[in-house]
């Protein structure tokens, strides 16, 4: 064990600094390679490979159901698991190396295949890195925090620290990729070249491993199931009712406006999450023919949305959490309008600090919102759905990201892209500038626009919380 992790065995003690940054390093790791594939990995396959742009997104949708199955088992899989490291370190350890060659795979088509082998190829590629090492990666890594401590003081702030660092992951990609490509291209004309992405992602993937062993060695896991074999028994039994009881539950989610409203946003959210990541991208290569411009519009989102974490633990000790989520969705939604009217440099950089500040809003209070949606729930029906509600939002959130991502890759493909434009350095129809103009500014500004009236009109979760509580 390396000389960062606390020293004490207490569940419930202080943990020092030192741990608290290494397990937060690994939010920066996982999360510096998935902001590269959310933003980078369909310009790859239609510029620097060729491939169709509207097949790429029937894979990317496709996938998603693949993606949330593997979430229940590889939860399965951490509960069940028994090491002299505990549940969750030993699968980052475990899972490093191949999420780090998989997803270098991934960037690497071999281009003398057959066009329908090479789909073939990205489909089982795509697949592998997602469903099963990313998966493998995330849900160990979210578990650590109930692992590492019981100390609910100290489970708050390390998820808080973890959020900081996965923004400041996105802020290293969005400051360096682009960089990076233009280094190791082999062509005068672009930058999507496949040398320069194979090269480049040896160099992050590298470094998202030495980042989690970074993250592993330094943490240490003080929370056991240490039960006896009759409260084991009993468990087994509480579990196997619980499984009968699925309907019961189900039911009772579907009964919960607050529930399905908070699933709905959270669709949303990440839907927009990947328009304005990947959108950024084809923004600046299409729109502006800039991609200068990656970074500072980029970090605009970033930084905005790393400084209000500060401010939004503050907020909530004066303002009820659903009202800072529903002022985030419309301050989400001026900033794509932003980005819809204008196409200047600094206002776009404008429009983005407010899409920032929004997803910062609306994202801080989302967890604490879903505990307020499950109370609510069984105090209504007398039924607790506390790992089906968290479930089905998680749920929500992939297919959000998944669905976002084939719907950007759809349109642009039914607009014209034509890749081979790309490779001789020429200009794409206008079509497809127009296409990525509406994906990029109205379409996430008329969704978030949306929710933003829903919830001021129809969540008031708190509020029916105390008043069921004082009946």
């Amino acid at each position: 064990m390396a000389g960062l992790a606390t020293k004490h065995s207490d569940p419930n003690g202080s943990l020092g600094w030192g741990e608290r940054i290494a397990y937060s390093s690994g939010g920066f790791a996982f999360n510096m390679i998935n902001g590269i594939i959310g933003s980078f990995l369909t310009i790859y396959f239609t510029s620097a490979i060729g491939l169709d742009a509207g097949i790429i997104a029937t894979i990317f949708a496709a996938s998603k159901v693949f993606d949330g199955i593997s979430d229940l088992i590889m939860g399965r899989l951490v509960d069940r698991t028994k090491s002299k490291m505990g549940k969750g370190r030993v699968w980052l350890l475990r899972m490093c190396i191949p999420f780090a060659v998989t997803t270098i795979l991934l960037f690497w088509v071999p281009t003398n295949l057959p066009e329908m082998a090479q789909y073939v190829y990205v489909f089982l590629m795509y697949n592998i890195v997602n469903a099963v090492c990313l998966t493998g990666m995330l849900v160990p890594f979210y578990s650590m925090v109930t692992l590492v401590t019981a100390n609910p003081y100290e489970r708050g702030l390390l998820g808080n620290v973890q959020q900081i660092f996965q923004t400041l992951g996105n802020v290293f990609i969005n400051s360096t990729f682009v960089t990076l490509l233009a280094k190791f291209t082999s062509s005068t004309k672009t930058l999507y070249t496949q040398r320069a992405f194979t090269i480049t992602m040896l160099i992050y993937c590298s470094l998202m491993v030495l980042v989690t062993l970074f993250c592993v060695f330094n943490t240490k896991e003080r929370v056991t199931e240490e039960t006896p074999a009759e409260e084991t028994e009993k468990e087994a039994k509480k579990e196997t009712k619980e499984k009968g009881n699925f309907l019961v539950t189900a039911k009772a989610l579907l009964s919960n406006k607050y529930w399905l409203l908070l699933t709905l946003g959270n669709f949303i959210v990440f839907f927009i999450i990947i328009f304005y990541s990947m959108g950024t991208v084809f923004y600046c290569q299409y729109v502006l023919y800039d991609m200068e411009q990656y970074s500072l519009l980029s970090n605009a989102i970033s930084i905005a949305q790393f400084g209000i974490m500060f401010a939004t633990p503050l907020m909530m000790k004066k303002i009820p959490k659903e009202k800072i989520y529903t002022f985030g969705m419309l301050v989400l939604a001026v900033g794509f309008l932003g980005s819809a009217i204008f196409e200047t440099p600094a206002l776009l950089i404008g429009s983005n600090v407010l899409k920032g500040l929004g997803v910062g809003f609306a994202g801080g209070m989302a967890l604490g919102m879903v505990a307020d949606a499950v109370t609510y729930g069984k105090l209504k029906t007398g039924v607790d759905s506390v790992g089906m509600g968290n479930a089905g939002i998680s749920a929500a959130q992939k297919v959000g990201l998944g669905l976002g991502q084939a719907v950007f890759g759809w349109v642009i493909a039914a607009a014209g892209l034509d890749a081979s434009l790309d490779a001789q350095g020429l200009r794409q129809p206008e079509s497809v500038t127009t296409a990525v103009k509406f994906l990029y500014g109205w379409v996430p500004a008329i969704m978030a626009g949306v929710i933003f009236v829903l919830f001021l009109l129809f969540y008031h979760c708190e509020r029916d919380i105390r008043q069921m509580e004082q009946a």
